[in-house]
C-alpha cells in the first residue's frame, strides 16, 4: 500500500508539471498530463465557501483556533480555524507521534493553491474528519514555499509510487518520518470512481493497527530504493559529457514536442517554462547559420508571442497567470506567481534583443508594471503570489477566475461610445470584444469549466492582429490601438472595484532573487534607470531583512506586517540552496545593470556561504538543504529538473562561471566542472529535463567573454558603450567596469585590468577571451560589430 488518490479529471489542478515533452520526466511517465490532484465535476462547492480568506491578514475569527494561529505563513493561517489539531513541521509533532505510536498525516500546499482551498473546505473543516485525524494521527501542515526540502522529499515518494504528483500533497509517515502512503487531493467522501478522504483515513488507521510491521518494512524498502535512485554523484567520471551532443539531443527532444500552431511543448496543461526558451535562444546563438538554429529561434519567439496574445497573459492588469488549461494558451489557471513574472521579464527582454521587435519589450515592461503595482512591499521586497479565486461580489463565496473574466454585457455598458469613421455602426465595446474574442455565450468551453462557475464569461485573448481588426472596420491601425488601450484602461478601473484575490504576502529570498534579475536585465536592455532602481531596492531589501551578517546566511522567508513593517518567524527559517543560487544570479545581473561593485562583493560572499552549507565534497554538486536543517528527513536531495523554476544546481553552474569571469579564481571553474560531471548521467539520459544545465555545459565548453569598459561610470561615452553591450544578446559574458582605481574591488580581483588604458582619454572597450584582449574600441558601432561577430 503506497499510493491512494482520486481519479484524475481532464481539467485544472495544482500540477507538479513543467511543460516538458513526453518521456522527458523521471521514469518516462508523462508528468504533464492529468494528475491525481483535482476533483471531478461532480464535487460541489460547499455553501459558505472561501469567504473567510483574506489578503495578508489572518483569517477572520470563527470557532476555536488551533496552534497554527501562532504561525506567520499565510497558508498555515488559512487552516488555523480547522477542527484538526494541526502541528507545524517540527520536533513537537514528531515526539507526539513516537510517544503515542501514531502515524503522521502530512499535508503540504501553498496559500494560492485552488485545490488546497477545496480540501481545506471540504475535509479539514469537517468535524467528523477532524475527529478521525485527532484520534488516530498526528496531523502536520507544511507550506511548501517555506519548506521546499520537506516538499521535495515527499513529492519524490509520491511521484515514485504513483502516476504523478501535485498539491495539496497528502502523505502518511511513520513516527520516524518515513513515508508509507502518498496521494494528493482527496474529496471528502467516496464517489463512483474515486476513494474519499474519510475512507482513506479509516483504511490507514486499520492497517496501522493490524499490519504495522508490514507497513514499516515496506516503508523502509521504498526509502532505500529512493535513496539509491536519487543519488547524483561524479562516481568514476572525471569530466562532464560533450556539450555539442547534449545540446543537439536537448534541441531534438524539444523539436519533437513542439506545438507548431500555438507554440509551447505540451498539449495541455501548458506552462510558460522560461528555462526552455532560454535554452533555445542560446542554441540559436551558437547555431545561427544552420537550419536548426533558425528553427530554435522561431520556436522560442513564436511561443512567447502566442503566450502574450493568449489568456494566460492578463491583458488588462498585465502579468502572467500560472499555466494554461488548454493547448491554445486561452483559459488559464488564474493564480499569478512571482517566479513566473521574474523569469518571463527576462525572456521577453531577450526576445527583444534578438528580434528587435518592440512587441516583446512591451510585454516585459507590462510584467514589471504589474509586479510594481501588485506584488511589491514598500521597503523593496516582492510578495509571492496572487490567488486564482476571489468572490464575484462581496459576501459571495469565491470562484476561480472571478476577478479576471467578463460578460459582453459588462463590456458594452462600460464602453458604449460610438467609433467614428468605421464602415459599419460600431461601439468601443464591440471593437474590443471583436479583437479579444468575447462572445455573448462566453468563450470558455464547458470542458474547461466543470463546475459551471464561468458560464457566459470571457477570458480576453488576442484573436486578430491590429492590422486585421483595423481592416475589418475600415479604420487606421493607430486609431484601433488607441481605442483598445483606452478600453482596457476603463476595464482596469472597473475591475479595481471587484473584490481582489487573496495576496500571499510572504517574501521568499529565492523568488526575490529572480525578480531582481527581471528588473535588472530589462532595465539594462532598455537603459531605464527606473527599472534598475527597483532591482537595487529589491537587493537592499534582501540584505536588510533576509541576511544575517554574523553567519553570512540568508533567511528563506519574511512577511509583510501591519503598517508596512517586515516580520520574521521565530526561530527564523534559514535559506535553501535555491535562495542562494537565485539571489547570487540576481546580484550578478544587478552588478552588470548598475555597475556598483558592492553587489558583486555580496554575491561572492553568498557564494562562499553556499559552498560551505550545501556543497557535496564527496559526490559533487549542491544539496538542496543544509544537513542540519534537514535532520530527520529520509532523503537529502539534489534537485535535478529545470521546470517552472530552474534547478538551483543549474543556476549555480552559471553563477560559478560568471564569478570566475569576474574574479579569475580557478576554484569556481573547478567546482562548476565537478557539478556538471555529477549531473552527467541525468543530462545524458534526459537532457530536456535540464535545459538550463545543458546551457551551462555549453557555456563552460565555449569561451566566456570578459567585456571591459574603461571609463567614468557617469560619463556619456561610458554609458554609450555600456548600452551597446546591453542591447545585444550575449549570454556567455561578464560586463566589467574599470574606473581606473587600482584599489577597487575588481582591480584587486583581476590585476590585468590595470594594464587596460583609455584611448585618447575617451571611454574605451576591450573584449577579452582566454586571457587575451581585443584592440581598444571607442565607438559603439565598432563594439557592436565585434560582439555580433
Amino acid at each position: 500500500m503506497s499510493h491512494l488518490s482520486s481519479s484524475p479529471p481532464k481539467h485544472k489542478g495544482e500540477h507538479k508539471g513543467h511543460s516538458l515533452p513526453r518521456g522527458s520526466e523521471r521514469g518516462g511517465s508523462s508528468r504533464d498530463k492529468d494528475r491525481s490532484v483535482s476533483v471531478s465535476s461532480s464535487v460541489s462547492m460547499p455553501s459558505g465557501g472561501k469567504g473567510s480568506r483574506t489578503s495578508c491578514a489572518q483569517p477572520s475569527p470563527q470557532k476555536v483556533t488551533n496552534r497554527l494561529i501562532s504561525e506567520k505563513s499565510p497558508y498555515l493561517l488559512q487552516h488555523a480555524y480547522n477542527p484538526v489539531d494541526w502541528y507545524p513541521w517540527g520536533q513537537e509533532a514528531f515526539d507526539k507521534a513516537k510517544k503515542e505510536n501514531k502515524p503522521i498525516f502530512l499535508s503540504v500546499g501553498y496559500s494560492t493553491c485552488h485545490w488546497c482551498h477545496m480540501m481545506e473546505e471540504e475535509s479539514f473543516r469537517n468535524e467528523e474528519i477532524g475527529r478521525l485525524l485527532n484520534e488516530d494521527f498526528v496531523s502536520v501542515k507544511v507550506d511548501r514555499e517555506e519548506r521546499p526540502d520537506v516538499d521535495k522529499v515527499y513529492m519524490t515518494f509520491v511521484q515514485a509510487t504513483s502516476s504523478g504528483g501535485g498539491w495539496p500533497m497528502s502523505v502518511w509517515l511513520t513516527p520516524n518520518l518515513q513515508p508509507f502512503v502518498g496521494g494528493t487531493y482527496f474529496p471528502p467522501e467516496d464517489g463512483l470512481t474515486r476513494v474519499g478522504f474519510r475512507t482513506v483515513l479509516l483504511r490507514i488507521r486499520d492497517q496501522w493497527k493490524q499490519n504495522k510491521n508490514a507497513l514499516l518494512e515496506n516503508s523502509q524498502r521504498v526509502t532505500t530504493a529512493l535513496l539509491a535512485r536519487s543519488e547524483i554523484s561524479t562516481g568514476d567520471r572525471q569530466l562532464p559529457p560533450s556539450a555539442a551532443t547534449m545540446n543537439s539531443r536537448c534541441f531534438q527532444q524539444l523539436d519533437e514536442g513542439y506545438d507548431e500552431e500555438y507554440g509551447g511543448f505540451a498539449e495541455a496543461p501548458k506552462f510558460p517554462t522560461p528555462v526552455i526558451l532560454s535554452f533555445l535562444f542560446s542554441y540559436w546563438l551558437s547555431h545561427r547559420l544552420t537550419q536548426d538554429g533558425s528553427r530554435a529561434q522561431q520556436m522560442a519567439l513564436h511561443t512567447l508571442k502566442m503566450m502574450a496574445n493568449g489568456g494566460i497573459r492578463d491583458h488588462i492588469g498585465q502579468g502572467f497567470h500560472r499555466y494554461s488549461t488548454d493547448r491554445q494558451w486561452h483559459v488559464p489557471h488564474f493564480e499569478k506567481m512571482l517566479y513566473d513574472q521574474g523569469q518571463l521579464a527576462v525572456a521577453y527582454s531577450q526576445a527583444f534583443q534578438i528580434s528587435g521587435d518592440e512587441f516583446y519589450i512591451d510585454v516585459a515592461k507590462g510584467v514589471l508594471q504589474y509586479v510594481a503595482r501588485n506584488l511589491s512591499h514598500r521597503s523593496g521586497g516582492f510578495y509571492s503570489a496572487e490567488d486564482a479565486d476571489s468572490p464575484p461580489e462581496r459576501g459571495v463565496p469565491p470562484k476561480e477566475g472571478a476577478f479576471y473574466v467578463w460578460t459582453t454585457k459588462e463590456v458594452q455598458q462600460l464602453l458604449p461610445e460610438p467609433v467614428l469613421g468605421a464602415t459599419e455602426p460600431l461601439t468601443s465595446g464591440q471593437l474590443l470584444m471583436k479583437h479579444y474574442g468575447l462572445t455573448e455565450a462566453g468563450n470558455i468551453s464547458p470542458g474547461q469549466d466543470p463546475k459551471g462557475e464561468l458560464q457566459g464569461q470571457n477570458v480576453l485573448t488576442v484573436r486578430y492582429s491590429l492590422e486585421l481588426t483595423a481592416a475589418r472596420f475600415g479604420l487606421e491601425v493607430e486609431v484601433v490601438r488607441t481605442l483598445l488601450n483606452t478600453g482596457l484602461e476603463k476595464l482596469f478601473q472597473a475591475r479595481k472595484r471587484r473584490p481582489k484575490p487573496h495576496l500571499d504576502c510572504k517574501m521568499l529570498a529565492a523568488w526575490n532573487g529572480l525578480m531582481v534579475s527581471g528588473y535588472a536585465v530589462t532595465g539594462a536592455v532598455l537603459g531605464m534607470e527606473r527599472l534598475v532602481t527597483y532591482a537595487t531596492n529589491g537587493a537592499k531589501f534582501l540584505k536588510r531583512h533576509m541576511f544575517d551578517v554574523g553567519s553570512s546566511r540568508l533567511m528563506r522567508t519574511c512577511y509583510a506586517g501591519s503598517g508596512g513593517t517586515v516580520e520574521h518567524s521565530n526561530p527564523p527559517c534559514w535559506g535553501f540552496l535555491e535562495d542562494y543560487a537565485f539571489v547570487v544570479r540576481g546580484l550578478l545581473d544587478l552588478y552588470e545593470a548598475s555597475l556598483e561593485s558592492a553587489w558583486l562583493e555580496w554575491a561572492l560572499r553568498l557564494q562562499d556561504t553556499q559552498d560551505r552549507l550545501f556543497w557535496d565534497a564527496r559526490g559533487g554538486g549542491y544539496f538542496c538543504s543544509e544537513a542540519e536543517l534537514g535532520a530527520g528527513l529520509p532523503l537529502r536531495l539534489k534537485d535535478d529538473q529545470d521546470g517552472a523554476e530552474p534547478s538551483a544546481n543549474s543556476v549555480s553552474a552559471h553563477n560559478l562561471l560568471r564569478l570566475h569571469g569576474f574574479t579569475g579564481h580557478k576554484d569556481w571553474i573547478d567546482k562548476c566542472v565537478c557539478l556538471l560531471t555529477a549531473f552527467s548521467e541525468r543530462m545524458r539520459r534526459v537532457p530536456v529535463a535540464l535545459p538550463e544545465m545543458v546551457r551551462a555545459l555549453s557555456a563552460h565548453q565555449q569561451t566566456l567573454k570578459q567585456i571591459v569598459i574603461c571609463g567614468d561610470p557617469q560619463a556619456k561615452d561610458t554609458k554609450a558603450l555600456v548600452q551597446c553591450v546591453h542591447s545585444i544578446y550575449i549570454p556567455n559574458k561578464v560586463l566589467i567596469l574599470a574606473d581606473g582605481d587600482p584599489s577597487s574591488f575588481l582591480s584587486r580581483q583581476l590585476p590585468f585590468l590595470s594594464t587596460l588604458r583609455r584611448l585618447e582619454d575617451r571611454a574605451t572597450a576591450y573584449v577579452c577571451e582566454n586571457q587575451a584582449c581585443s584592440m581598444p574600441i571607442t565607438e559603439p558601432s565598432e563594439l557592436r560589430k565585434l560582439l555580433h561577430h
